[in-house]
Formats: structure tokens, C-alpha cells, sequence
């Protein structure tokens, strides 16, 4: 059973990545396989299909995602937190330089498909991070949270797709200390936990 397990994440994060790197479309699924170090017949075992294997690749994010948030969920100050996303962003420039945002680019790929289904999955990947950082604001008092968490996953989004559309990594870097220090900027609000 723990073989089994091990055998499926390692799957799960081989897709992630290959897909990332590749493309949806030009990702095969003896490229996951191979990724993951496991025979291709063994593959179908897990995953009957590539959209399967695309499917799981957007849970791999969205578990990322939640090892990274919870982590930074552990900071007892929420504008902390939002400046370690960023900086959590800006970390991954290289990778972001060379194929963008795992999730965002994916999810502009999938959108292009005639049929539909793993698109709103790539949307719901983004809603969780979209949802945290709405959090965040709301933990600091600040009014309309929502659109504060837009506009800093649509930053993140930006400076992904000009740095990789650039192959410049310093657009993350310089994108990312401008999101710091609009963060730092905004006022101390409320900080009266809603419903308090």
C-alpha cells in the first residue's frame, strides 16, 4: 500500500512538472512516466488517461499551494504572510522565466480546449490562492479585500507571464520588491476579525 502511495505522488509531481514545463498538449504520458521513474504500463494503474494525468498535476498545485500557505499561516502578522508569498513567487523567477505560472499557464492552455472541465479545475486551483490572500486582508482590517487579493495574484500573474514572455527572471525580482513595498504602504486597518 505505501509503494502504491509513493508510487501515485511521485506521479502526481512528475505531471506537474512535465506539464508545467511542456504543455498539456505536448505532454505525453510516457513523458510522466519516465519523469516519475515508473513503467508506462504501471501508469495506467493510477491514471486511465492524460487528462487524468493533467488533472492530477493541478492537485499536485493546489497541495503545493496548501503545504505554502500553511506554512506561512504559521506568521502571526497576516501582512508577513503576504510578503512571504511574494518573496515564495519571486524565489521561483527562474522557473517562472522559462515556462510561467504552473497554474496560470496551464490554465490559458486548458481554456483553448474544445471540451471543458479540467479549465474550471485550473480556476479552481487559482480561487484557492485568490481566497487566502483575500484572508490576509481581511485579517488586516482592510476594505475591500477581495479586491486587493485580485490585485495581487493578477501582479503575480503579470510579472510571471512578462518574465517568461521576456525569458528575463529580474522581472520577478523587481516586480516582487514593488508588490513588498506596496504592501508595506497600505494602512494599518481595523484588525478586528470580522464578525468580532
Amino acid at each position: 500500500m505505501r509503494t502504491a502511495t509513493a508510487k501515485r505522488q511521485r506521479l502526481m509531481e512528475a505531471a506537474a512538472r512535465v506539464v508545467h514545463q511542456q504543455g498539456a498538449e505536448r505532454t505525453t504520458i510516457a513523458d510522466i512516466a519516465r519523469a516519475a521513474d515508473v513503467p508506462v504500463g504501471n501508469v495506467y494503474y493510477y491514471y486511465k488517461t492524460k487528462d487524468e494525468l493533467v488533472a492530477a498535476a493541478l492537485g499536485e498545485h493546489a497541495r503545493q499551494l496548501g503545504m505554502l500557505t500553511g506554512g506561512l499561516d504559521l506568521l502571526a502578522d497576516p501582512r508577513e504572510r503576504l510578503k512571504g508569498l511574494v518573496k515564495a513567487w519571486v524565489s521561483q523567477r527562474d522557473l517562472a522565466a522559462r515556462y510561467g505560472c504552473p497554474t496560470g499557464t496551464l490554465a490559458v492552455e486548458l481554456d483553448k480546449r474544445a471540451e471543458g472541465g479540467l479549465d474550471a479545475e485550473a480556476g479552481r486551483v487559482i480561487r484557492l490562492l485568490l481566497d487566502w490572500t483575500e484572508r490576509q486582508f481581511r485579517e488586516l482590517g482592510l476594505p475591500d479585500p477581495d479586491g486587493l487579493a485580485l490585485t495581487l495574484v493578477g501582479a503575480y500573474q503579470g510579472m510571471s507571464l512578462l518574465a517568461n514572455a521576456l525569458r528575463e527572471p529580474a522581472v520577478m525580482t523587481r516586480q516582487g520588491e514593488r508588490l513588498i513595498g506596496w504592501l508595506d504602504s497600505l494602512p494599518d486597518g481595523d484588525q478586528t476579525p470580522a464578525g468580532g
